[in-house]
């Protein structure tokens, strides 16, 4: 079994700074792609981040320069590190990693989401 999780989420006035957690467990046996995703109220669920396994980043143009991705491929984790909040930043956020679990010779590889994390960015 895998699972996904985020933390970090909160409440922070415009200008503030928040930084997400995704930590994935059970059992791995290697992560590729890890991506953020959010969804505003309202609003599809839009991609934000994704950092490969090498620690390649991509952005979309409204977060570039303001949120930086990170990971540490022994923790299984990823980071998402949010400055220059602005309100149209508030959304849930979700973590999306391309895992594959089990042990030899049967593997699968597969997106696996967390639940989301709340970000309101309010004065």
């Amino acid at each position: 079994q895998v699972q996904v999780a985020e933390s970090g989420g909160g409440l922070v006035q415009p200008g503030g700074s928040l930084r997400l957690s995704c930590a994935a467990s059970g059992n791995i046996f290697e992560i590729g792609t890890m991506a953020w995703y959010r969804q505003a109220p309202g609003k599809e669920r839009e991609w934000v981040a994704e950092i490969t396994r090498g620690g390649v980043t991509r952005y979309v143009d409204s977060v570039k320069g303001r949120f930086t991705v990170s990971r540490d491929n022994v923790k299984n984790t990823m980071w998402l590190q949010m400055n220059s909040l602005k309100p149209e930043d508030t959304a849930v956020y979700y973590c999306k990693g391309l895992i594959t679990s089990g042990r030899p010779p049967v593997f699968k590889t597969t997106d696996y989401w967390g639940q989301g994390t709340q970000v309101t960015v309010s004065s």
